[in-house]
C-alpha cells in the first residue's frame, strides 16, 4: 500500500473518530441539560418521590455529570500529551466522581428502587457495581504503569458511564414504552443500557490483539 493511500485511510479514520465523539457529546449534552441539570434547582416538584432521598440523588447525578463531561478530554490524545498534569487531575476527579455516584446509586437501589420492584433494585445495583469496578480497574493499572490496560479499562468505564444516558433515552423511546409499564420494562433496560454496549466494546478491544 502506498504512502498516499495510508495517509488517506488515516485521515478518514480520524474524521470518523471525530464524528463519533461529536455525536456522543451532543447526545450526552442533551441528556445533561434535559434530565440532569434540573435536579440542581433543588425544587421538590423536580425530585417528586425522590425528595426524601434528594441528597443521594444529587450525589449520583453530580458524579455522573462530571464523569460524562471529563471523559472526552481523557481520550483526547493531543490534549493528554500536551496537558499531562491536567489529564492526571481530571482522572482523579473522574475516579472520585464515579466512586461517589456509585455509592449513592447503591443507597438508591435499596431504598427508592426497591420500593418500585426488587428486579429494578438489582438492575440498578448491578449497574453501580459495573461502574465502580471498571473505574477501579483503570485506576489500578495506571498505578502499575500498565498504560495500555489502563486505557482499555477507561474505555469500559466510560461505556458504563454512558449507560445512564442510554437508559434515559431507551426508557422514553416509544418502542420501549409500548412494551409495558416501568416495572415491566425498567429492569430490562437497566441491563441493556450497559451490558450490550460493553459486550461489543470488548469485541472491538480484543479484535486486533495477538
Amino acid at each position: 500500500m502506498s504512502r498516499t493511500s495510508l495517509i488517506r485511510i488515516n485521515g478518514t479514520k480520524a474524521y470518523l473518530i471525530l464524528a463519533f465523539w461529536v455525536f456522543l457529546i451532543l447526545f450526552a449534552g442533551r441528556f445533561l441539560i434535559k434530565d440532569a441539570v434540573p435536579y440542581f434547582s433543588l425544587q421538590e416538584d423536580v425530585f417528586g418521590r425522590f425528595w426524601n432521598a434528594k441528597w443521594w440523588l444529587v450525589g449520583h447525578v453530580t458524579g455522573g455529570f462530571l464523569a460524562l463531561m471529563i471523559g472526552p478530554f481523557q481520550f483526547w490524545k493531543s490534549f493528554r500529551i500536551r496537558f499531562t498534569s491536567v489529564h492526571r487531575t481530571l482522572g482523579k476527579v473522574y475516579l472520585v466522581s464515579i466512586l461517589v455516584a456509585s455509592l449513592c446509586s447503591t443507597y438508591l437501589a435499596w431504598t427508592t428502587a426497591l420500593a418500585i420492584h426488587w428486579t429494578w433494585s438489582i438492575a440498578l445495583q448491578s449497574l453501580a457495581i459495573a461502574w465502580f469496578c471498571t473505574v477501579l480497574m483503570a485506576y489500578r493499572f495506571v498505578r502499575l504503569k500498565r498504560f495500555q490496560l489502563h486505557k482499555e479499562w477507561m474505555i469500559r468505564s466510560y461505556v458504563v458511564t454512558f449507560g445512564f444516558v442510554l437508559f434515559r433515552y431507551m426508557n422514553g423511546h416509544p418502542f420501549f414504552v409500548e412494551l409495558g409499564n416501568f416495572i415491566e420494562r425498567g429492569p430490562t433496560i437497566g441491563w441493556l443500557c450497559w451490558a450490550i454496549p460493553l459486550f461489543f466494546t470488548e469485541i472491538i478491544i480484543q479484535w486486533n490483539k495477538k
